[in-house]
């Protein structure tokens, strides 16, 4: 950290310290008269277990870089919010930490959305583990037939794998580049879930059962498609092609896919 990356940190603890309410005696930490709003140092310290030297000269830009450890206990001490926690990280010169799962409940405002586009387009909306967690009307028509089953059956990496729909849906074509994204988007959802127990299992399943997934696992391709032109066929409206646009909520570490039909089709 420069002098002026310190002294910005330092800045941001004393107004964080700043906003917070005194503790009272039963909390295990003396309040008395104040003269000033939020905590003393001292009680800053005694909850984040740090030294009340060490957290001064965090304060006042005079310490070296502090530890993914020491920004944690501070993240917990100052009661953050997930973007807060992220921000002190950043100003600490480190990267803030990964969720451990994805939320599994979407924005109210997002599930309108889909409602909202019931007469426009398909749109569907997954997590960071290829969980499918909704999808409106007009993507219920053109994929509800792309199910699985048992514990994974949300999962889109094992729909592609267990399912014998692709070909139909996408041609052959499309359904060989369908399975090469849903291998290297579970190895992305791997790499940042690492020690994710459903993740994990999904793997071992799909090694075991699927020769298809191991062939393409084999090759060792990371990527996440952020927009694609497809061709897929309509149960009802034959082939038909669409513009994917894919739209990420980094908070949640949800996924929409906006499914645009094109008028050249």
């Amino acid at each position: 950290m420069s002098s002026s990356d310190r002294t910005e940190f330092g800045e941001y603890l004393k107004r964080r310290r700043a906003v917070m309410s005194p503790p009272d005696t039963r909390g295990g930490v003396r309040a008395s008269r104040r003269r000033v709003p939020g905590l003393r140092r001292q009680e800053v310290s005694d909850i984040a277990g740090i030294s009340v030297e060490y957290y001064t000269r965090l304060e006042q830009g005079r310490a070296p870089r502090p530890s993914r450890e020491i920004l944690a206990a501070l993240a917990q001490a100052f009661g953050l919010s997930d973007a807060e926690r992220d921000h002190l990280f950043r100003l600490g010169g480190e990267q803030p930490p990964e969720p451990a799962s994805p939320a599994s409940v979407i924005r109210p405002g997002l599930l309108r959305l889909l409602r909202g586009l019931d007469d426009t387009m398909p749109v569907t909306v997954h997590d960071g583990r290829l969980d499918l967690l909704a999808r409106n009307r007009p993507a219920e028509e053109l994929l509800g037939h792309l199910t699985g089953d048992g514990p994974f059956e949300r999962n889109i990496a094992y729909q592609a794998f267990t399912t014998d729909v692709l070909p139909r849906l996408l041609g052959e074509e499309g359904a060989d580049r369908f399975l090469r994204v849903a291998a290297s988007e579970l190895r992305v959802a791997l790499s940042r879930y690492p020690g994710d127990a459903y993740l994990r299992a999904l793997l071992a399943e799909l090694t075991e059962n699927s020769r298809s997934f191991r062939d393409h696992w084999e090759h060792g391709e990371v990527g996440a498609s952020k927009s694609a032109l497809k061709e897929m066929r309509h149960p009802t409206r034959g082939w038909a092609r669409f513009e994917i646009e894919v739209l990420h909520d980094p908070e949640r570490d949800h996924w929409i896919m906006l499914y645009t039909p094109r008028d050249d089709a």
